[in-house]
């Protein structure tokens, strides 16, 4: 019996050319699943949307990382080096190297959060996007 279905939507490109819309073979899926019903993998992987997220996570993460290494680095050297310039006193029993090394848990705590706040706008609805190709559903998350 012929089926009158609709054409499938292919996220990653456009329709392929067919004779109108009656076929007997079930409709294509335009989820990127191996032949399990799993997730494929290597194909999502080479999906725009997919090279589109890892752009977006670098983005964000080798600059953060680098920033942070070279403040750290800063501290330790300074903390090594620099044995005056650490222990003048800010006030009271407080001095520069404390100052310091509090800031680096400051830091720790800002970059946790501006990262949050970037993946709430920028990464959360592009992985929407990929987990939709891949065909997870609610209860996998």
């Amino acid at each position: 019996m012929t089926k009158a279905v609709p054409l499938p939507v292919d996220p990653r490109g456009p329709l392929p050319a067919r004779q109108g819309f009656a076929t007997f073979d079930e409709p294509a899926s335009r989820f990127l699943v191996d032949a399990e019903g799993n997730p494929d993998f290597p194909a999502i992987q080479q999906t725009e949307e997919f090279k589109l997220l890892r752009r977006r996570v670098v983005r964000f993460v080798f600059p953060m990382t680098a920033l942070f290494l070279v403040w750290y680095m800063t501290y330790v050297l300074l903390s090594a080096y620099a044995k005056d310039f650490m222990s003048q006193r800010v006030f009271g029993v407080v001095n520069v190297g404390l100052v310091l090394g509090l800031l680096q848990f400051v830091s720790t705590v800002l970059i946790m959060l501006g990262y949050s706040r970037y993946a709430a706008r920028a990464l959360d609805p592009q992985v929407d996007v990929v987990r939709e190709l891949a065909g997870a559903d609610e209860e996998q998350r």
